[in-house]
């Protein structure tokens, strides 16, 4: 059983910040592309930010310019970093280890912006 393990959610003002991190088994982080997906109450489940092997980024457009994906390799980590936030960034977040094959999900964290 492949564990992503996550961490850095909580409360926070609207136009406050916060990062998120996901931690992977080596043999895990080292081949697969790393994803950030968020799910809010009654919505689907939606891609946040995609950074791939080659360190290659994707951010979904309702983020592009305040979030920002980084790994840090030596940590098997993956982190989300998170400005101006806003209410509408309320969701659990979850973070996805996936290659063509497979896809391994951490268990999520709660993000909630409000004041």
């Amino acid at each position: 059983q492949v564990q992503l393990v996550e961490s850095g959610g909580g409360l926070v003002q609207p136009g406050g910040s916060l990062r998120l991190s996901c931690t992977a088994p080596r043999n895990i982080f080292s081949i697969y592309t790393m994803s950030w997906y968020r799910q809010a109450p009654g919505n689907e489940r939606e891609l946040v930010a995609t950074m791939a092997r080659g360190g290659s980024t994707n951010y979904a457009d309702s983020v592009k310019g305040r979030f920002a994906i980084s790994r840090e390799n030596a940590k098997n980590t993956v982190y989300l970093q998170m400005n101006s936030l806003k209410p509408e960034d309320t969701a659990v977040y979850y973070c996805s280890a996936h290659s063509t094959l497979t896809r391994y999900w951490g268990q999520g964290t709660q993000v909630t912006v409000s004041s």
